[in-house]
């Protein structure tokens, strides 16, 4: 063959030699040998361990019971009972040993989440969400001023 054919033949089986080499040395000892399947065992056996010991964040609605029964019977009974506590007071992970109290995110932007009018079509689920105009509905103010986040039917007290 002639050099102009062999040159870039060469480049290209040295760049696929390359990869291989690279391959060897990247890719863990322990990736992708847990089972017959080649297509759903493409992880580290090691990274499951990991994820067993990955700390909690997020605790939970039934954890708040213990301590908070008002607001979780109050919260169970509205419109919000889908809401986890966690949405809104963050998460909980070291709550109540390191962190005494969880503060509600009082910002407008937190309600607008879900209630902000994305004018969605009528039969999608999002449009049973009572929804507002942001820019009308009394624009300056705090949601939590006037509704009470466990119950929004409520007024504030």
């Amino acid at each position: 063959m002639k050099r102009h054919v062999l040159h870039p033949l060469w480049v290209a089986v040295g760049v696929v030699g390359l990869i291989f080499l690279a391959r060897l040395v990247l890719v863990p000892d322990d990736f992708g040998v847990h089972g017959d399947s080649f297509t759903y065992n493409y992880y580290r056996l090691g990274n499951i361990d990991e994820w067993k010991n990955f700390p909690v964040k997020y605790q939970g609605s039934d954890t708040c019971v213990e301590c908070h029964k008002d607001n979780v019977r109050t919260h169970r009974r509205s419109p919000h009972k889908r809401v986890q506590c966690e949405n809104c007071h963050g998460p909980a992970a070291s709550h109540p040993d390191d962190i005494e109290y969880l503060p509600l995110n009082r910002e407008r932007a937190m309600c607008l989440r879900c209630h902000a009018d994305l004018d969605y079509p009528e039969s999608s689920a999002r449009s049973n969400l009572p929804a507002i105009v942001d820019r009308h509905h009394k624009r300056r103010r705090e949601c939590v001023t006037c509704h009470n986040p466990h119950d929004p039917r409520e007024d504030v007290e």
